[in-house]
């Protein structure tokens, strides 16, 4: 590793590594986050300390390969997709990543700095509802069926929303969406108060 008081002037292939290196911790950030978790809950997934995490992030420490392999198998992605040249045509994909929360299985389609503040997601909802009278939060909300039916609750009235159809609510009123008949897969809009109430847990 050349010294910082070194004379020796940085080559095109430092520069690119280095690039590279700083695009990686960039996306790797911005996983974590786009997950809802900390860095402890990253650590606890990826089995290295949250001070190694924190500083890798920060560009405190050089990245390794077992880190980063530790890092993306953890986030449930393939190294190659936080390595790819930044400037890259193929930035432009998000390639979306299953996760879960609250019992229902979703794929982020938004990156987590879309600077509309929206987020996108696809859901698949299971038949069976958590127990409780169902959610509150700030905002409103947005959902298109793309397979089965989906069963609206929202406060004192229930609502049958079949594939192909679409529904938008404020969700200042108690809601909760459950499959009816089985489970169902919808493309949904939230704002980032609906992000944390639906696809976060805790």
């Amino acid at each position: 590793m050349r010294l910082s008081h070194t004379l020796l002037p940085m080559t095109q292939e430092d520069a690119a590594v280095g690039g590279t290196e700083t695009t990686a911790r960039r996306r790797l950030r911005s996983l974590r986050q786009a997950r809802g978790w900390t860095i402890d809950d990253l650590s606890a997934r990826a089995h290295l300390s949250p001070s190694t995490i924190s500083r890798i992030e920060t560009g405190d420490r050089r990245i390794t390969l077992d880190h980063l392999t530790a890092l993306t198998t953890a986030l449930g992605i393939g190294v190659g997709d936080v390595l790819e040249d930044e400037d890259s045509p193929d930035d432009v994909v998000i390639r979306p990543v299953r996760d879960s929360a609250h019992g229902h299985t979703f794929w982020m389609l938004t990156r987590h700095d879309d600077p509309s503040g929206r987020v996108v997601a696809k859901m698949r909802i299971p038949a069976k509802a958590r127990a409780g009278s169902g959610g509150v939060h700030p905002g409103r909300e947005w959902f298109y069926v793309l397979e089965g039916a989906v069963r609206l609750e929202l406060g004192d009235h229930v609502h049958l929303v079949r594939a192909g159809q679409a529904a938008e609510f404020d969700t200042m009123r108690p809601h909760r969406m459950v499959g009816e008949g089985g489970p169902a897969e919808v493309l949904s809009i939230f704002d980032r108060h609906g992000e944390d109430a639906h696809l976060r847990d805790g």
